[in-house]
């Protein structure tokens, strides 16, 4: 606890009575029910280690907090673990019935159990509960009602008890227990020696927890003989005062506060927070918000906050939180609209009427002792003073307050607000009501009505007086009114809407800021041009606040400005150089929406309205309270088929893990231990390898990634405050492999394979080349024989040539003596006709005397029948010329005459008709006639042409078709 609050508990002491009195700030507290943690009802005891984690003592086990995730870790015989102890090397030690041990975080950061009952005798294996665990130095000391064990870290010392061990702890840095028949003892060279005697005790004396006051002396609690000093001279009662139950009380739990202040749980009405004096100073039970009262363990965590172990539960009290809530139950849950410091008086007015509180002289008004009264009932809208007259807005008209009690001056429809009209004669007083405005002129501590101003009649709830003595007044759903009082009651009015610069005309609320009339819009900050009789972007208030819709404003002494944006609270710092906004997400959705309230006394006392009371809000401890940030990472699991539990958050060392590629999406969590400050963190994070940058600041704890590449990762988390303050980031390592057919041994295959598959094609590329220089050389050898070939064709062409042109001229040279021959065929004929003529006419005798000429001639003739032997000569030529025609038609046909023959050689010849009877001495009926006999031996159809037949007989024995 810091020193303002040492001073504010001095101040306090002296105006406490015999008996409890309850302050009107309430700190937050916060009820942890059996479905939130899911573990057992009751928590026997509780414990912070190094990191902010918090361990309870539970029915189902040990129970872990870190201000987001419950973890429950239950004995191996699953008996009731009834109290705990941090050890070294991040070591808890549990105790439940015929069970020792400790929970140890493993590589990856799981609480694992490790029971030492191997290190314990045979028989002394079957003991109790464990009620206590004492760590002095390193040895661990476990108390049950029969036994008490001392673990040296490698074996266990079993003492047993005389009668029953009542208990044991620390006093004077030394280790004492209770004996309930050899009284106080103290553990002294591994043996328990006598330190006060069972006669120097009272009777029926049971300890429940020792608290260190002085060098030497303790504050020792009892369960049912109240409280003790324990000195070096013995024990000697110590009286409590301002206790609200039957003394003695029956104490059940104790903790140490800090050198002068300690907490006492009771099983019937909560907790005591009490001096070393036996002083109580406060007391919270059902009333200050507690699930129930039966208090098992009590403890304070590093932030000075408070969490107990209930019968049923648990709770955790902010205690040395900034933000309290004031709603005592004379307010009945009633709606907070105004509060007002009047006359050494603190005035509250709520939905159901008006409580007044004498001012205490305090510093922080919220610890003013909780003594109200009422004074009037009914809606109350607001609190003024002006001219020095307290006066209240009700839904029922309108109220002057004077010494505590309240006078109706106008009754009948509502009024809202005050203002003062500032003139040279008097103190004018224009009031907002339901129906417009109304002035009314004071002096003498009375008022005076004038009237209600001409030519105005919407509500007026929003009202504000210029240095002019204009007044504006804003509706929400209008728009902003000028009205400019030209004789008390008379004015002119102008409604401004969004055609004279306002962004809308709804939502636009008027407040008066640095002595100058503003107004909030849903887009920033406005303020009334006079030259151009309109509105326009406040220049000033641009830099601030930017385009945020604000609903609220209000300066306090100090020159800062609340604000609200939506369902928010927040402030403009100017206490350093560059004005910062500062949020309270703590208060964010507890205003009443639409009549939101704040009430700026100083630093020490912001009043803001609630739909439930109101709240105090110590703002410069509020700046103060800036306890360490730190954000650990709470649990890593990599998600696949089945999810593997890399982290689980307890060690400092992380393991490096590598991931199987088919596990590669991770969820993570992670946690900041700000108990007292949950609504205040953002987180950012960010994944080195995959993210470009840091993530938007969100509440979420929990991460997740899917589908990551192969590589490696590191995972940074931080977190800040609503002061922009930020943490150092917890980092976690991890690596995804590659799947299979990436690792280095498929690499090294897939080389093994290139390498194989290479030598494949190098051989097959060789082979091919040997084929295609095998298939070149046959190539060559085939084209070199194509090439012999086609010279000896050229060859043979070239003779052929040669042939056919001596075949051309020989034929041409038979033809000319076939033709020839023919001639002398026909002259042969001729001759032989003249010879027989010749002949005919010497058988007749005629003339005698020519007959020696006649046969002169016939000699003659004679020698010239020698030329019939030319037709064979010609027809050894014909067949020369065509190819043994004559020779190939006598072999086939055999039964043709020489007649028939010379027509087939003539027809080969192609001769026509005419040409054949001349040279045949026939009529050209007689070659017909020939012709058709010629026909029927050659047994030719009629279809048949008799030259083609002829032709081919002469084709099929030519030498060209022999070839």
């Amino acid at each position: 606890m810091n020193c303002r609050l040492f001073c504010l508990i001095i101040l306090l002491l002296p105006g406490l009575s015999a008996t409890t009195q309850s302050y009107i700030g309430l700190r937050e507290v916060i009820n942890y029910k059996k479905l939130d943690y899911n573990a057992g009802a009751q928590n026997w005891d509780v414990r912070q280690d190094a990191n902010g984690i918090i361990y309870f003592a539970n029915n189902e086990g040990l129970l872990t907090f870190d201000g987001v995730h419950w973890k429950v870790f239950p004995q191996p015989n699953k008996t009731i673990v009834r109290s705990i102890e941090l050890g070294s090397q991040g070591r808890i030690y549990t105790g439940g019935q015929d069970e020792i041990g400790y929970f140890e975080p493993s590589e990856t950061g799981k609480l694992s159990y490790h029971s030492l009952k191997p290190l314990l005798p045979e028989a002394d294996n079957r003991f109790a509960d464990i009620w206590d665990i004492v760590r002095q130095g390193e040895e661990i000391f476990f108390r049950s009602t029969d036994k008490i064990f001392r673990y040296t870290g490698s074996a266990i010392q079993v003492f047993p008890a005389t009668d029953y061990w009542l208990y044991i702890g620390i006093h004077n840095k030394e280790l004492i227990a209770q004996d309930q028949q050899k009284g106080l003892l103290q553990f002294k060279s591994g043996q328990w020696v006598t330190y006060l005697p069972k006669s120097a005790i009272p009777s029926n004396f049971e300890i429940i927890g020792t608290a260190p006051i002085g060098q030497d002396s303790s504050i020792v609690a009892t369960s049912n003989h109240g409280l003790y000093t324990l000195a070096p001279g013995g024990l000697s009662p110590l009286s409590l005062t301002g206790m609200n139950i039957p003394s003695p009380a029956p104490f059940s739990s104790m903790a140490l506060m800090d050198k002068d202040h300690f907490i006492l749980g009771t099983y019937t009405n909560g907790f005591y927070l009490v001096d070393k004096n036996g002083r109580v100073i406060e007391n919270f039970s059902r009333r200050e918000g507690l699930q129930n009262s039966n208090i098992r363990s009590v403890f304070m965590d590093r932030n000075r906050n408070i969490w107990l172990g209930l019968e049923s539960g648990i709770d955790f009290i902010a205690f040395n939180n900034s933000i309290k809530h004031i709603n005592p139950p004379i307010m009945n849950d009633g709606a907070g609209f105004a509060v007002l410091i009047f006359n050494q008086q603190l005035y509250f007015g709520l939905s159901n009427g008006i409580f007044q509180l004498p001012l205490p002289g305090i510093r922080d008004l919220s610890y003013a002792v909780d003594n109200f009264k009422t004074i009037v009932s009914g809606q109350t809208w607001g609190l003024s003073v002006v001219n020095d007259m307290l006066l209240a807005g009700r839904g029922d008209g309108f109220w002057q307050i004077r010494d505590g009690i309240a006078i109706p001056v106008v009754k009948g429809r509502g009024f809202w607000t005050f203002q003062n009209l500032k003139d040279l004669q008097a103190s004018t007083i224009v009031a907002g009501n339901y129906e417009g405005v109304r002035v009314y002129e004071s002096g003498g501590g009375t008022l005076t009505e004038k009237g209600t101003v001409e030519g105005f009649t919407e509500s007026a709830r929003f009202l504000e007086i210029d240095n002019d003595n204009s007044i504006w007044v804003s509706h929400p759903y209008r728009g902003i009114y000028r009205i400019q009082l030209t004789s008390p009651i008379k004015s002119q009015v102008k409604l401004y809407t969004q055609a004279h610069g306002l962004p809308s005309s709804l939502q636009n609320h008027v407040f008066k800021v640095r002595n100058r009339v503003v107004i909030a819009t849903e887009r920033g900050i406005y303020e009334y041009n006079a030259r151009s009789d309109s509105f326009q972007v406040s220049g000033y208030f641009k830099e601030i606040f930017g385009e945020r819709g604000i609903r609220y404003l209000k300066e306090d002494p100090s020159g800062n400005i609340w604000f609200i944006q939506e369902k928010n609270i927040g402030v403009v710092d100017f206490s350093s150089v560059k004005p910062t906004i500062i949020y309270l997400p703590e208060l964010k959705g507890k205003m009443l929406s639409g009549f939101e309230y704040i009430y700026p006394v100083n630093d020490n006392n912001i009043f803001v309205g609630g739909e439930k009371g109101f709240y105090h809000i110590n703002f410069e401890k509020y700046k103060e309270n800036k306890p360490a940030l730190n954000v650990y990472i709470r649990t890593v699991k990599s998600i696949g088929k089945a999810d593997s539990l890399l982290y689980d958050g307890n060690v400092t060392e992380k393991i490096i893990p590598s991931v199987t590629h088919q596990n590669n999406s991770f969820h993570i969590e992670y946690s900041s231990p700000l108990y007292e400050q949950a609504a205040n963190l953002e987180y950012s994070y960010y994944l080195e390898g995959f993210d470009k940058d840091w993530s938007e600041w969100t509440r979420k704890t929990e991460k997740d990634y899917t589908n990551l590449p192969a590589g490696d990762y590191v995972f940074n988390v931080k977190v800040r405050n609503n002061l922009l303050d930020e943490s150092e980031s917890a980092v976690y390592r991890f690596t995804v492999l590659p799947p299979w057919y990436l690792t280095i041994w498929a690499w090294i295959m897939y080389a093994l394979i290139a390498i194989w598959i290479a030598f494949l094609l190098y051989r097959k590329q060789r082979r091919k080349l040997l084929r295609e220089r095998q298939k070149h050389m046959e190539e060559q050898k085939r084209l070199a024989y194509l090439h012999q070939l086609e010279m000896e064709k050229s060859e043979k062409e070239l003779v052929k040539l040669k042939n056919e042109k001596l075949e051309t001229e020989i034929g041409f040279k038979n033809t000319e003596l076939a033709s020839t021959a023919m001639h002398l065929v026909q002259k042969a004929e001729f001759l032989l006709k003249i010879k027989d003529e010749l002949h005919h006419l010497t058988k007749a005798g005629k003339d005698k005397s020519e007959q020696p000429d006649v046969k002169k001639l016939l000699r003659i003739l004679s020698e010239e029948e020698k030329l019939n032997e030319e037709w064979e000569q010609f027809s050894v030529h014909f067949d020369k010329v065509h190819s043994d025609f004559l020779i190939t038609l006598k072999e086939k046909y055999p039964n043709l005459s020489a007649h028939e023959l010379k027509l087939c050689a003539y027809l080969r010849m192609n001769l026509s008709s005419k040409e054949i009877a001349q040279l045949m001495s026939i009529s050209v009926r007689g070659v017909e006639i020939s012709r058709y006999r010629l026909r029927k031996k050659l047994q030719l159809p009629t279809e048949t042409n008799l030259f083609q037949f002829l032709f081919d007989i002469h084709r099929i024995n030519s030498p060209s078709s022999q070839s």
